[in-house]
């Protein structure tokens, strides 16, 4: 019965090493694919992210046989993260308005960081089951309601106002972060004064169109 023991037990420990190789493997994947997603978008060659992360390809693609997979599992854990810091600094606001401002703020330093977001909020940003779009529309929902108990937002701005209007901003981001980084707080200014209550003129209904 000892002898037996003593003979199994590096056979159990041997079965052991490769799940705990795979998990570290796995685990330098994402973080490298996180990496270079930020910088270079979802069009990132995955021999990059095999590169950086010290693994070959093989292994790469035992993990995520798909480059979908692999940019899917980075944007959830990262977009969640996004919008919960996101969500933290606006809860930290006591000012209703000054919650609006300073979610703003951070998430859009945060598109500033990462391009790989602000490419896929843009394509997706309407899609009802998106998890990371129902995440930011419950945080705006939120933001939105105490703003207009306040009396502090203009009548009419909705949920998805705010969301397309972070959308639309996280565009001006990617054009201009290079080139001039510091354009977009002047257009978020420009854009939250628009929300203010005092403005008085109605806000045109949103299937208008313009000609």
């Amino acid at each position: 019965m000892l002898v037996t023991m003593a003979v199994a037990e590096p056979d159990n420990a041997a079965r052991r090493a490769p799940r705990v190789d795979a998990i570290r493997n796995r685990e330098a994947i994402v973080r490298a694919a996180a990496e270079v997603l930020a910088e270079q978008g979802a069009a990132v060659d995955v021999r990059e992210i095999a590169r950086r992360s010290g693994v070959g390809m093989g292994t790469l693609y035992r993990h995520f046989p798909k480059k979908e997979d692999l940019v899917r599992t980075v944007l959830r854990q990262d977009f969640s993260r996004w919008a919960e810091s996101a969500r933290q600094a606006a809860i930290a606001a006591e000012d209703p308005w000054a919650a609006i401002a300073d979610f703003y703020e951070q998430a859009l330093t945060g598109y500033a960081r990462h391009r790989a977001i602000v490419e896929n909020l843009a394509l997706t940003w309407s899609d009802p089951d998106l998890e990371g779009i129902q995440q930011l529309r419950l945080v705006i929902e939120e933001l939105c309601a105490r703003a207009q108990a306040a009396g502090l937002l203009r009548p009419g701005v909705t949920t998805d106002d705010l969301l397309l209007l972070l959308v639309s901003l996280g565009h001006a981001v990617q054009v201009t972060d290079e080139c001039r980084p510091r354009m977009w707080r002047r257009l978020l200014h420009i854009s939250l004064d628009g929300l203010r209550a005092d403005r008085g003129e109605p806000l045109p209904d949103d299937d208008v169109s313009v000609h």
